[in-house]
């Protein structure tokens, strides 16, 4: 197992319809449930090989991609993600946004979250950034699809030195398996000082 940092569009692209496929395996699962396509994993990942500061981490076995996590400054994630800090008040300039941490499920519990963070943090403090944060959906504990043996990633994230805020929520729409139509879907945030 090879984890790798990735910057720039020269490192990034040619491992973007990998990622994309990923994220759209993983994120089928609960609590996300999104029903994503390629065109919009491609407009959405595209971003991170253009925006200057992005760094994209694949966890990497042989030749196949099992994992992958991206961050990059505040100021260059979408502004619905800053509105909450905004709102409070809070200076986003030196905060580094982490986007997401997927992973197939054979490959959890082998240390790969925790090198994730690490490559994200060391990238937030090469950058200058004084804090991290990043944010997670929030589903009802009542949900019909979450599973009877369902584990929250609370008790990791908050061992990595993360606070969640209840204070800080934004929200989202995507179209989940099964349904229809697009949702909004509130996301609260967890931080952490560097």
């Amino acid at each position: 197992m090879q984890v790798i940092t990735l910057r720039g569009p020269d490192q990034i692209r040619p491992f973007l319809e990998d990622i994309a496929r990923l994220r759209i395996a993983v994120f089928r699962e609960w609590p996300y449930l999104y029903d994503g396509t390629m065109e919009e994993e491609e407009k959405y990942l595209g971003h991170f090989a253009s925006s200057p500061h992005a760094v994209i981490g694949i966890a990497r076995e042989n030749d196949e991609i099992v994992g992958a996590t991206t961050a990059e400054p505040f100021s260059s994630a979408h502004g619905d993600f800053r509105a909450p800090f905004e709102a409070a008040d809070m200076k986003t300039e030196k905060i580094f946004y982490f986007g997401e941490s997927i992973l197939l499920p054979e490959y959890r519990g082998l240390g790969v979250g925790h090198a994730f963070f690490d490559l994200r943090e060391a990238a937030a403090r090469d950058w200058g950034a004084d804090m991290t944060a990043f944010c997670a959906v929030q589903r009802p504990a009542s949900h019909p699809a979450k599973p009877a043996d369902y584990r929250p990633l609370d008790a990791f994230w908050q061992g990595r030195g993360y606070e969640k805020r209840d204070d800080l929520v934004c929200s989202f729409s995507w179209k989940d398996v099964g349904a229809a139509t697009e949702s909004r879907k509130p996301m609260t945030f967890w931080v952490r000082a560097l």
